[in-house]
């Protein structure tokens, strides 16, 4: 559907979940890839071998935490250096650590937000230049239905990814004018390892909330990734795409 050949993309939390499903996605459409990840090397390495050879060809794995501006700034060191050019960031890298807001840890409430929003800060202070030197670039932010609507036990997690959608609208302002769109996809339920500890009781209890009765899939997401990232629509800018099956 999109050609992606000769582009570069770089897919945070790349190697599991719906930020396996984007990879995999470029990767199909031809694009060069860097998918990255914080501390797994046995799952990533997996991901990169269960892919195509002529895939995995252009698929390149790097190790570090992007709540880490020392970290972030090493691996765009590493992008000037090796690759001519890029052309796509996803910031997808995210985690969750529920709990009720009177009970949460002040540990849990500041790593949720240092990866999934701090994270999106400092991976895109630092691709922003490269962007605006080509006049072109393409910034999907990994939001949240969570981020719209709230959930219980995840204050936390709901906060970091409202605040991405409220910097997806600031942002793509200042970059507009340069050829680069900006703009956050906010999946619902998704079936990835993430849902795996909830109960059977509260999966039923989700689904019948759901107008399709259904949670949704990875290659859903990824689609709609490709989509904003592709040349195709140069016009959509501050914007957040929700895919979650009519849940509001």
């Amino acid at each position: 559907m999109f050609d992606f050949k000769n582009q570069h993309a770089i897919v945070t939390g790349g190697t599991r979940g719906i930020g396996a499903g984007i990879t995999k996605a470029f990767l199909a459409a031809g694009a060069m890839v860097v998918a990255t990840y914080t501390s797994n090397d046995e799952k990533a390495e997996a991901f990169r071998l269960s892919l195509p050879a002529e895939q995995m060809d252009r698929l390149i794995l790097k190790k570090f935490d992007v709540s880490k501006p020392q970290e972030v700034e090493t691996f765009y060191q590493w992008v000037e250096s090796s690759m001519p050019s890029v052309q796509i960031l996803v910031n997808n890298s995210g985690i969750r650590r529920d709990s009720m807001l009177a009970l949460m840890a002040d540990e849990d409430w500041r790593r949720v937000l240092e990866v999934n929003l701090d994270g999106t800060f400092y991976m895109t202070k630092k691709a922003i230049p490269l962007f605006m030197k080509n006049r072109y670039g393409r910034i999907i932010n990994m939001s949240s239905i969570g981020g719209l609507l709230g959930l219980s036990g995840q204050a936390n997690y709901s906060a970091s990814k409202a605040a991405q959608m409220a910097m997806t609208k600031s942002l793509c302002k200042e970059v507009a004018k340069k050829g680069v769109t900006v703009n956050c996809i906010a999946p619902g339920f998704i079936e990835t390892e993430l849902l795996e500890d909830l109960s059977a009781d509260l999966v039923a209890e989700y689904k019948k909330q759901i107008p399709m009765r259904r949670f949704g899939t990875v290659a859903e997401v990824a689609h709609s990734v490709l989509f904003l990232a592709s040349r195709e629509a140069s016009y959509i800018t501050g914007t957040t795409l929700e895919i979650h099956g009519g849940l509001a």
